[in-house]
Protein backbone atom coordinates (compact mmCIF):
# COMPACT_ATOMS: atom_id res chain seq x y z
CA UNK A 1 0.00 0.00 0.00
CA UNK A 2 2.38 2.66 -1.25
CA UNK A 3 -0.26 4.95 -2.78
CA UNK A 4 -2.29 7.44 -0.78
CA UNK A 5 -5.56 8.38 -2.47
CA UNK A 6 -6.46 12.05 -2.17
CA UNK A 7 -10.13 12.50 -1.32
CA UNK A 8 -12.72 15.27 -1.49
CA UNK A 9 -16.01 15.03 0.44
CA UNK A 10 -19.27 16.81 -0.36
CA UNK A 11 -21.78 16.53 2.47
CA UNK A 12 -20.25 16.80 5.94
CA UNK A 13 -22.97 15.31 8.11
CA UNK A 14 -22.81 12.07 10.03
CA UNK A 15 -21.91 9.82 7.10
CA UNK A 16 -19.48 12.18 5.39
CA UNK A 17 -17.59 13.10 8.53
CA UNK A 18 -17.86 10.05 10.77
CA UNK A 19 -18.13 7.12 8.34
CA UNK A 20 -15.61 8.36 5.77
CA UNK A 21 -13.74 11.56 6.65
CA UNK A 22 -12.63 10.83 10.20
CA UNK A 23 -11.59 7.18 9.57
CA UNK A 24 -9.72 8.19 6.41
CA UNK A 25 -7.67 10.72 8.38
CA UNK A 26 -6.96 8.35 11.29
CA UNK A 27 -7.37 4.56 10.97
CA UNK A 28 -6.78 4.58 7.19
CA UNK A 29 -4.34 7.49 6.90
CA UNK A 30 -1.88 5.27 5.02
CA UNK A 31 -4.52 4.77 2.31
CA UNK A 32 -6.44 8.07 2.10
CA UNK A 33 -5.92 11.76 2.69
CA UNK A 34 -8.93 14.10 2.76
CA UNK A 35 -7.88 17.37 1.12
CA UNK A 36 -11.15 19.25 0.45
CA UNK A 37 -14.69 19.44 1.84
CA UNK A 38 -17.97 21.05 0.80
CA UNK A 39 -21.28 21.57 2.60
CA UNK A 40 -24.10 24.10 2.29
CA UNK A 41 -24.30 24.45 6.09
CA UNK A 42 -21.58 26.78 7.48
CA UNK A 43 -21.49 25.09 10.91
CA UNK A 44 -21.16 21.61 9.40
CA UNK A 45 -18.38 22.80 7.09
CA UNK A 46 -16.51 24.49 9.93
CA UNK A 47 -16.79 21.41 12.10
CA UNK A 48 -15.51 19.13 9.34
CA UNK A 49 -12.61 21.46 8.58
CA UNK A 50 -11.63 21.48 12.24
CA UNK A 51 -11.94 17.73 12.74
CA UNK A 52 -10.18 16.79 9.50
CA UNK A 53 -7.60 19.56 9.51
CA UNK A 54 -8.60 21.09 6.15
CA UNK A 55 -7.25 24.53 5.23
CA UNK A 56 -9.82 27.29 4.67
CA UNK A 57 -9.01 27.63 0.97
CA UNK A 58 -10.06 24.01 0.46
CA UNK A 59 -13.45 24.38 2.20
CA UNK A 60 -16.48 25.31 0.10
CA UNK A 61 -20.04 26.38 0.83
CA UNK A 62 -20.77 26.67 -2.89
CA UNK A 63 -21.25 23.52 -4.95
CA UNK A 64 -20.30 25.40 -8.12
CA UNK A 65 -17.02 26.62 -6.61
CA UNK A 66 -16.24 23.13 -5.33
CA UNK A 67 -16.77 21.68 -8.82
CA UNK A 68 -14.82 24.44 -10.58
CA UNK A 69 -12.02 21.90 -10.94
CA UNK A 70 -11.07 18.41 -9.81
CA UNK A 71 -9.59 18.60 -6.32
CA UNK A 72 -8.66 14.98 -5.59
CA UNK A 73 -8.56 11.45 -6.97
CA UNK A 74 -11.70 10.30 -5.16
CA UNK A 75 -15.00 12.09 -4.54
CA UNK A 76 -17.16 10.96 -1.62
CA UNK A 77 -20.80 12.08 -1.93
CA UNK A 78 -22.74 11.98 1.34
CA UNK A 79 -25.46 14.56 0.79
CA UNK A 80 -29.24 14.23 0.84
CA UNK A 81 -30.73 11.65 -1.52
CA UNK A 82 -32.12 14.13 -4.04
CA UNK A 83 -28.62 15.50 -4.74
CA UNK A 84 -26.93 12.22 -5.59
CA UNK A 85 -27.57 11.96 -9.33
CA UNK A 86 -26.58 15.55 -10.02
CA UNK A 87 -23.37 15.30 -8.00
CA UNK A 88 -22.32 11.94 -9.48
CA UNK A 89 -22.72 13.38 -12.98
CA UNK A 90 -20.69 16.48 -12.07
CA UNK A 91 -17.99 14.33 -10.47
CA UNK A 92 -17.71 12.01 -13.47
CA UNK A 93 -17.41 14.97 -15.82
CA UNK A 94 -14.30 16.05 -13.91
CA UNK A 95 -12.74 12.58 -13.91
CA UNK A 96 -13.29 11.57 -10.29
CA UNK A 97 -13.63 8.02 -9.05
CA UNK A 98 -16.68 8.15 -6.79
CA UNK A 99 -18.10 6.69 -3.60
CA UNK A 100 -21.74 7.78 -3.24
CA UNK A 101 -24.22 7.12 -0.48
CA UNK A 102 -27.42 5.32 -1.27
CA UNK A 103 -30.11 5.56 -2.46
CA UNK A 104 -29.17 7.06 -5.80
CA UNK A 105 -32.55 7.81 -7.33
CA UNK A 106 -36.14 6.64 -7.60
CA UNK A 107 -36.20 7.15 -11.38
CA UNK A 108 -35.61 4.43 -13.96
CA UNK A 109 -34.46 7.02 -16.48
CA UNK A 110 -31.88 8.40 -14.05
CA UNK A 111 -30.59 4.89 -13.37
CA UNK A 112 -29.92 4.52 -17.09
CA UNK A 113 -28.37 7.99 -17.27
CA UNK A 114 -25.96 7.24 -14.43
CA UNK A 115 -24.84 3.97 -16.02
CA UNK A 116 -24.24 5.62 -19.37
CA UNK A 117 -22.27 8.49 -17.82
CA UNK A 118 -20.12 6.08 -15.83
CA UNK A 119 -19.39 3.93 -18.89
CA UNK A 120 -18.45 6.94 -20.99
CA UNK A 121 -16.19 8.37 -18.28
CA UNK A 122 -14.27 5.15 -17.70
CA UNK A 123 -14.18 5.96 -13.97
CA UNK A 124 -15.16 3.73 -11.04
CA UNK A 125 -18.34 4.40 -9.07
CA UNK A 126 -19.20 2.58 -5.84
CA UNK A 127 -22.38 2.83 -3.78
CA UNK A 128 -22.48 2.80 0.02
CA UNK A 129 -24.15 -0.55 0.69
CA UNK A 130 -22.03 -1.03 3.80
CA UNK A 131 -23.67 -4.24 5.01
CA UNK A 132 -22.04 -6.13 2.15
CA UNK A 133 -18.75 -5.39 3.91
CA UNK A 134 -19.97 -6.31 7.42
CA UNK A 135 -18.55 -9.53 8.94
CA UNK A 136 -21.98 -11.04 9.70
CA UNK A 137 -23.10 -10.85 6.09
CA UNK A 138 -19.72 -11.93 4.76
CA UNK A 139 -20.01 -15.00 6.98
CA UNK A 140 -23.54 -15.69 5.75
CA UNK A 141 -22.33 -15.46 2.16
CA UNK A 142 -19.54 -17.92 2.94
CA UNK A 143 -21.99 -20.41 4.43
CA UNK A 144 -24.50 -20.09 1.60
CA UNK A 145 -21.82 -20.30 -1.10
CA UNK A 146 -20.33 -23.45 0.41
CA UNK A 147 -23.68 -25.25 0.18
CA UNK A 148 -24.20 -25.46 3.93
CA UNK A 149 -28.00 -25.45 3.54
CA UNK A 150 -28.07 -26.88 0.01
CA UNK A 151 -29.77 -25.00 -2.76
CA UNK A 152 -31.32 -21.67 -1.71
CA UNK A 153 -35.10 -21.75 -2.15
CA UNK A 154 -36.40 -18.61 -0.45
CA UNK A 155 -35.49 -15.73 1.87
CA UNK A 156 -37.62 -14.05 4.53
CA UNK A 157 -36.37 -10.79 6.01
CA UNK A 158 -37.77 -8.44 8.62
CA UNK A 159 -36.21 -4.99 8.77
CA UNK A 160 -36.96 -4.03 12.37
CA UNK A 161 -36.81 -0.25 12.37
CA UNK A 162 -36.54 0.80 16.01
CA UNK A 163 -39.53 3.07 16.65
CA UNK A 164 -37.31 5.93 17.84
CA UNK A 165 -35.20 5.75 14.70
CA UNK A 166 -38.27 5.75 12.49
CA UNK A 167 -39.90 8.83 14.01
CA UNK A 168 -36.55 10.64 14.08
CA UNK A 169 -35.78 10.10 10.39
CA UNK A 170 -39.09 9.38 8.66
CA UNK A 171 -41.66 11.35 10.66
CA UNK A 172 -39.78 14.38 12.01
CA UNK A 173 -36.63 14.22 9.92
CA UNK A 174 -35.26 14.71 6.39
CA UNK A 175 -36.73 11.51 4.91
CA UNK A 176 -40.34 12.13 6.01
CA UNK A 177 -41.63 13.30 2.61
CA UNK A 178 -41.23 11.35 -0.60
CA UNK A 179 -40.88 14.47 -2.76
CA UNK A 180 -37.93 15.66 -0.68
CA UNK A 181 -35.99 12.39 -0.62
CA UNK A 182 -36.90 8.91 -1.87
CA UNK A 183 -39.67 6.37 -1.30
CA UNK A 184 -39.12 4.85 2.13
CA UNK A 185 -38.50 1.39 0.63
CA UNK A 186 -35.40 2.89 -1.01
CA UNK A 187 -34.45 5.37 1.71
CA UNK A 188 -34.62 2.81 4.54
CA UNK A 189 -34.27 -0.54 2.77
CA UNK A 190 -31.54 0.04 0.19
CA UNK A 191 -29.30 -2.24 2.26
CA UNK A 192 -31.98 -4.91 2.40
CA UNK A 193 -32.81 -4.88 -1.31
CA UNK A 194 -29.11 -5.01 -2.15
CA UNK A 195 -28.51 -7.96 0.20
CA UNK A 196 -31.53 -9.88 -1.05
CA UNK A 197 -30.38 -9.54 -4.66
CA UNK A 198 -26.80 -10.40 -3.69
CA UNK A 199 -27.78 -13.56 -1.81
CA UNK A 200 -30.26 -14.65 -4.49
CA UNK A 201 -27.44 -14.49 -7.05
CA UNK A 202 -29.87 -13.45 -9.78
CA UNK A 203 -31.63 -10.53 -11.33
CA UNK A 204 -35.06 -9.85 -9.90
CA UNK A 205 -37.96 -10.60 -12.24
CA UNK A 206 -41.09 -9.32 -10.46
CA UNK A 207 -42.05 -7.40 -7.32
CA UNK A 208 -45.37 -6.80 -5.60
CA UNK A 209 -45.72 -4.56 -2.55
CA UNK A 210 -48.26 -3.12 -0.14
CA UNK A 211 -47.84 -0.50 2.57
CA UNK A 212 -49.39 2.63 4.01
CA UNK A 213 -48.90 5.44 6.46
CA UNK A 214 -50.98 3.71 9.13
CA UNK A 215 -50.24 5.38 12.43
CA UNK A 216 -48.41 8.72 12.34
CA UNK A 217 -51.46 10.72 11.28
CA UNK A 218 -53.37 13.56 12.95
CA UNK A 219 -56.47 11.44 13.62
CA UNK A 220 -54.39 9.16 15.84
CA UNK A 221 -53.11 11.94 18.10
CA UNK A 222 -53.98 11.27 21.77
CA UNK A 223 -56.74 13.44 23.21
CA UNK A 224 -55.33 16.56 24.79
CA UNK A 225 -51.92 16.28 23.14
CA UNK A 226 -50.09 19.37 21.85
CA UNK A 227 -48.31 20.28 18.64
CA UNK A 228 -44.93 20.19 20.39
CA UNK A 229 -43.68 17.74 22.96
CA UNK A 230 -42.32 20.56 25.11
CA UNK A 231 -45.88 21.86 25.54
CA UNK A 232 -47.63 18.50 25.88
CA UNK A 233 -49.10 16.93 29.02
CA UNK A 234 -47.92 13.53 27.72
CA UNK A 235 -44.27 14.56 27.53
CA UNK A 236 -43.25 11.97 30.15
CA UNK A 237 -45.53 9.13 29.07
CA UNK A 238 -45.80 9.11 25.27
CA UNK A 239 -43.25 6.62 23.84
CA UNK A 240 -42.60 9.03 20.94
CA UNK A 241 -42.00 12.04 23.21
CA UNK A 242 -38.99 14.05 22.09
CA UNK A 243 -38.01 14.44 25.74
CA UNK A 244 -37.96 10.69 26.26
CA UNK A 245 -36.19 9.93 22.96
CA UNK A 246 -33.61 12.71 23.14
CA UNK A 247 -33.25 14.46 26.51
CA UNK A 248 -33.55 11.33 28.66
CA UNK A 249 -31.20 9.43 26.35
CA UNK A 250 -28.52 12.11 26.75
CA UNK A 251 -27.70 11.01 30.27
CA UNK A 252 -24.26 9.45 30.00
CA UNK A 253 -24.34 8.87 26.25
CA UNK A 254 -24.98 11.75 23.87
CA UNK A 255 -25.91 10.21 20.55
CA UNK A 256 -25.69 11.20 16.90
CA UNK A 257 -29.12 12.84 16.93
CA UNK A 258 -27.89 15.84 18.88
CA UNK A 259 -24.18 15.89 18.20
CA UNK A 260 -24.44 15.78 14.41
CA UNK A 261 -27.88 17.09 13.51
CA UNK A 262 -29.57 19.33 16.04
CA UNK A 263 -26.90 21.40 17.80
CA UNK A 264 -23.73 20.85 15.81
CA UNK A 265 -20.98 21.87 16.21
CA UNK A 266 -21.56 23.43 19.63
CA UNK A 267 -20.89 21.68 22.91
CA UNK A 268 -23.86 19.51 23.77
CA UNK A 269 -25.77 20.61 26.85
CA UNK A 270 -29.22 19.84 28.18
CA UNK A 271 -30.17 23.52 27.79
CA UNK A 272 -29.24 23.55 24.10
CA UNK A 273 -31.13 20.31 23.56
CA UNK A 274 -34.30 21.70 25.14
CA UNK A 275 -34.04 24.83 22.98
CA UNK A 276 -33.68 22.68 19.86
CA UNK A 277 -36.84 20.78 20.76
CA UNK A 278 -38.77 23.98 21.50
CA UNK A 279 -37.94 25.51 18.12
CA UNK A 280 -36.71 22.82 15.72
CA UNK A 281 -38.30 19.98 13.74
CA UNK A 282 -37.41 17.24 16.22
CA UNK A 283 -39.69 18.64 18.92
CA UNK A 284 -42.86 18.26 16.87
CA UNK A 285 -45.65 15.87 17.78
CA UNK A 286 -45.29 12.74 15.64
CA UNK A 287 -49.00 12.86 14.86
CA UNK A 288 -48.85 16.43 13.56
CA UNK A 289 -45.88 16.45 11.17
CA UNK A 290 -46.00 16.84 7.39
CA UNK A 291 -44.79 13.26 6.76
CA UNK A 292 -46.26 11.15 3.98
CA UNK A 293 -44.10 8.01 3.71
CA UNK A 294 -45.38 4.58 4.80
CA UNK A 295 -44.59 3.36 8.30
CA UNK A 296 -45.01 -0.27 7.22
CA UNK A 297 -44.35 -1.91 3.86
CA UNK A 298 -44.12 -5.50 2.65
CA UNK A 299 -42.57 -6.72 -0.62
CA UNK A 300 -42.71 -10.07 -2.40
CA UNK A 301 -39.94 -10.71 -4.96
CA UNK A 302 -39.30 -13.43 -7.51
CA UNK A 303 -35.83 -13.75 -9.01
CA UNK A 304 -35.05 -15.06 -12.47
CA UNK A 305 -33.43 -18.22 -11.04
CA UNK A 306 -36.61 -19.10 -9.13
CA UNK A 307 -35.54 -17.89 -5.67
CA UNK A 308 -38.28 -15.91 -3.90
CA UNK A 309 -37.95 -13.34 -1.11
CA UNK A 310 -40.23 -11.50 1.30
CA UNK A 311 -39.17 -8.20 2.87
CA UNK A 312 -41.11 -6.68 5.78
CA UNK A 313 -40.12 -3.11 6.66
CA UNK A 314 -41.79 -2.29 9.96
CA UNK A 315 -41.51 0.78 12.18
CA UNK A 316 -43.33 -0.77 15.11
CA UNK A 317 -40.53 -2.66 16.81
CA UNK A 318 -39.08 -2.27 20.28
CA UNK A 319 -35.52 -2.78 19.09
CA UNK A 320 -33.73 -2.43 15.80
CA UNK A 321 -31.92 -5.12 13.88
CA UNK A 322 -32.51 -7.20 10.79
CA UNK A 323 -33.65 -10.81 10.87
CA UNK A 324 -32.89 -12.93 7.79
CA UNK A 325 -34.07 -16.51 7.36
CA UNK A 326 -32.65 -18.42 4.41
CA UNK A 327 -34.56 -21.59 3.49
CA UNK A 328 -32.49 -24.14 1.62
CA UNK A 329 -33.04 -27.63 0.29
CA UNK A 330 -30.84 -29.12 3.03
CA UNK A 331 -31.20 -26.67 5.88
CA UNK A 332 -32.00 -23.25 7.26
CA UNK A 333 -29.75 -20.28 8.01
CA UNK A 334 -30.80 -17.44 10.31
CA UNK A 335 -29.17 -14.06 10.94
CA UNK A 336 -30.58 -12.20 13.95
CA UNK A 337 -28.85 -8.88 14.55
CA UNK A 338 -30.90 -8.03 17.62
CA UNK A 339 -30.05 -11.27 19.40
CA UNK A 340 -26.49 -11.37 18.03
CA UNK A 341 -26.38 -14.72 16.30
CA UNK A 342 -26.07 -16.61 13.05
CA UNK A 343 -27.62 -20.07 13.32
CA UNK A 344 -27.33 -23.01 10.94
CA UNK A 345 -29.98 -25.72 11.13
CA UNK A 346 -29.03 -28.69 8.96
CA UNK A 347 -31.86 -31.06 8.19
CA UNK A 348 -31.42 -34.42 9.89
CA UNK A 349 -29.07 -33.03 12.55
CA UNK A 350 -30.23 -32.79 16.15
CA UNK A 351 -27.84 -29.99 17.09
CA UNK A 352 -27.59 -26.55 15.53
CA UNK A 353 -24.47 -24.45 14.92
CA UNK A 354 -24.64 -20.97 16.46
CA UNK A 355 -22.14 -18.20 15.77
CA UNK A 356 -22.04 -14.95 17.78
CA UNK A 357 -22.10 -12.01 15.38
CA UNK A 358 -20.16 -9.87 17.85
CA UNK A 359 -17.39 -12.47 17.87
CA UNK A 360 -16.73 -12.08 14.14
CA UNK A 361 -14.85 -8.79 14.48
CA UNK A 362 -13.08 -6.62 17.03
CA UNK A 363 -13.89 -3.45 15.10
CA UNK A 364 -16.26 -1.00 16.75
CA UNK A 365 -17.31 0.87 13.62
CA UNK A 366 -20.95 1.31 12.65
CA UNK A 367 -23.13 -1.16 10.75
CA UNK A 368 -21.54 -4.13 12.50
CA UNK A 369 -18.07 -3.31 11.19
CA UNK A 370 -19.36 -2.48 7.71
CA UNK A 371 -18.35 1.18 7.90
CA UNK A 372 -14.70 0.27 8.42
CA UNK A 373 -15.01 -2.56 5.94
CA UNK A 374 -16.21 -0.37 3.11
CA UNK A 375 -13.37 2.14 3.56
CA UNK A 376 -10.77 -0.62 3.62
CA UNK A 377 -12.26 -2.37 0.59
CA UNK A 378 -12.67 0.90 -1.26
CA UNK A 379 -8.90 1.33 -1.22
CA UNK A 380 -8.35 -2.23 -2.41
CA UNK A 381 -10.88 -1.82 -5.22
CA UNK A 382 -9.44 1.49 -6.37
CA UNK A 383 -5.90 0.08 -6.44
CA UNK A 384 -6.87 -3.16 -8.19
CA UNK A 385 -6.19 -5.44 -5.21
CA UNK A 386 -9.81 -6.59 -4.92
CA UNK A 387 -12.62 -7.21 -7.36
CA UNK A 388 -15.34 -4.56 -7.34
CA UNK A 389 -18.19 -4.87 -4.81
CA UNK A 390 -21.28 -2.64 -4.72
CA UNK A 391 -20.34 -1.04 -8.01
CA UNK A 392 -22.81 1.29 -9.69
CA UNK A 393 -23.88 -1.49 -12.04
CA UNK A 394 -24.47 -3.86 -9.10
CA UNK A 395 -26.43 -1.25 -7.19
CA UNK A 396 -28.73 -0.30 -10.05
CA UNK A 397 -30.37 -3.74 -9.83
CA UNK A 398 -31.51 -3.23 -6.24
CA UNK A 399 -32.65 0.31 -7.05
CA UNK A 400 -34.86 -1.03 -9.83
CA UNK A 401 -36.32 -3.49 -7.32
CA UNK A 402 -37.17 -0.60 -4.99
CA UNK A 403 -38.64 1.46 -7.81
CA UNK A 404 -40.83 -1.46 -8.87
CA UNK A 405 -41.90 -1.97 -5.24
CA UNK A 406 -43.07 1.63 -4.97
CA UNK A 407 -44.86 1.39 -8.32
CA UNK A 408 -46.63 -1.70 -7.04
CA UNK A 409 -47.55 -0.11 -3.70
CA UNK A 410 -49.09 2.90 -5.44
CA UNK A 411 -51.00 0.51 -7.74
CA UNK A 412 -52.52 -1.35 -4.81
CA UNK A 413 -50.09 -4.27 -4.78
CA UNK A 414 -50.10 -5.08 -8.49
CA UNK A 415 -47.20 -7.31 -9.60
CA UNK A 416 -44.59 -5.26 -11.49
CA UNK A 417 -41.79 -6.37 -13.79
CA UNK A 418 -38.51 -5.01 -12.49
CA UNK A 419 -36.74 -4.39 -15.77
CA UNK A 420 -38.19 -1.87 -18.18
CA UNK A 421 -37.12 -0.74 -21.62
CA UNK A 422 -34.62 1.79 -20.27
CA UNK A 423 -32.03 -0.82 -19.23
Amino acid sequence: MDRIISTAIIGCGGRGLNAFGRPMQTDFKDMFHVVSVCDIAPDALANAANVLGIDTENCFLSEDEFFARRRADLLVITTQDRDHVRLVLRGLSLGYDIMVEKPLTSSRAECARLLEAQRQSGRKVFVGHVLRYAPAYLKADELLSSGTIGRLISINETEQVWYGHFVHSYVRGPWRRKEDSSPVILAKCSHDLDLLQFFARSRCETVSSVGELYWFRSENAPEGSAGRCTECRLVDTCPYSAKRLYIDRMQGRPDYVFSSIIVRPHKLTTERAWEALRTGPYGRCVYRCDNDVPDSQQCLMRFENGVTAVLDMNAFTGNGGRIFTFHGSMGELIINEEEDFIRVKRFGCESHETIAISGLTDEKSGHGGGDAGIVRSLYAMLTGQQSEVTSLEDSIESHLMGIAAEESRLAGGKTMRVHGDCL
